[in-house]
This record gives C-alpha cells, sequence and structure tokens, in this order.
C-alpha cells in the first residue's frame, strides 16, 4: 500500500550539532535522501534543534514539542534505530552517564566519544515508550556488539539496553552482522 506521507510525523532519536548541510547531519540526510523524494511536508518534519547554542533549552525544547504532538508521555509508533560498532544506539554510548537517565524524555550531551562531541538524543526511558523499535546492523563491524547483547542478559551495550526495554522489538541484519549469532 502507498504511504500518505502528509498524515506521518517524523521525529529524530538523535542528532549531532552541527549543520544541515554537513554530512554527519542526520536530518540533512533524511531530507535529502527521503523526505524531499518522497513529499514528506515540512509542518510533518520535527527536527532536532542540535545546532542551537544552548543544548540543554534545545533538549527541554524538543521533549516538550514530542509531548505537544505525542501525548504526554510522548509515545513513539515506530523507532527506527541503526547501531554502532561499540553497540551505541542513537547517541547513548556505552558506559556514558545518559544511560542512567530516567526522568527525562530527550538529552544534551557535550562529550561524546565520537566527533562531534555535543549533541541531542533521546533517553532509554523514550525509547522504551515506542510501540516497535527497529534495530537495523549492517556489515561485519556490528556482529559482535549484536552477538553481546543478544547472548548476555545483563548486557550493558546501550543496543542491548533498547532491546531488553523495548517491546515489541525487530532486528533487522544483514548476513555479516548475524554472523556471530548460533
Amino acid at each position: 500500500l502507498p504511504v500518505d506521507w502528509t498524515r506521518v510525523s517524523f521525529f529524530w532519536a538523535d542528532e549531532r550539532a552541527v549543520p544541515t548541510a554537513d554530512p554527519e547531519s542526520n536530518y540533512g540526510l533524511a531530507r535529502a535522501l527521503w523526505l524531499a523524494p518522497a513529499g514528506v511536508p515540512e509542518d510533518r518534519v520535527h527536527r532536532m534543534p542540535a545546532g542551537a547554542t544552548d543544548l540543554e533549552a534545545a533538549a527541554t525544547a524538543y521533549e516538550a514539542e514530542l509531548c505537544r504532538v505525542l501525548g504526554d508521555p510522548p509515545r513513539i509508533d515506530l523507532a527506527l534505530l541503526g547501531v554502532g560498532p561499540d553497540g551505541h544506539v542513537c547517541s547513548l554510548f556505552p558506559g556514558h552517564r545518559l544511560l542512567q537517565e530516567r526522568r527525562r524524555w530527550v538529552a544534551a550531551l557535550d562529550d561524546a566519544p565520537k566527533p562531534p562531541p555535543r549533541r541531542l538524543t533521546l533517553t532509554l526511558p523514550a525509547l522504551a515508550a515506542a510501540r516497535l523499535v527497529v534495530v537495523a546492523a549492517l556489515g561485519p563491524s556490528k556482529a559482535e556488539p549484536i552477538r553481546s547483547a543478544l547472548a548476555a542478559r545483563d548486557s550493558p551495550l546501550p543496543v542491548a539496553q533498547v532491546l531488553r526495554g523495548a517491546q515489541p522489538t525487530l532486528l533487522l541484519l544483514d548476513p555479516e552482522a548475524a554472523a556471530g549469532l548460533p
């Protein structure tokens, strides 16, 4: 069935504090490759204001936007996430303090372990509240974090925490990312 893009709202799970034209901009990439070609109306696109000088205020503003559009507490219908070779999802990195956040839906960070350090991200509670979380892992560099996340019930990896906290979840793996699974 064709998708009526005028009825779909798009939110971001995380964004780097870079200009929209920067190749590291999640919004810029999504706009160029998906949203503009699909004709998604601008009023359906709720991008994270990660370019703001005050990232804490930007996180608060985006949290308010989530609640305004999705209800309070906000509940995303489908969260489509990637996973990094270190097991991070969104801008939730292994061992980072934001993995302990339990009250906020959106958080700012200025100490991401990979560049750029300034970012906005959804938190684990926001992801756990989603109606469906889909994690896409492609390529050989994703095999170890996926194996680790699924092998240990108490894996501290962010991807494991998301998979444990959100129900239901769906993993999309190519053969290389699935290579470490039994």
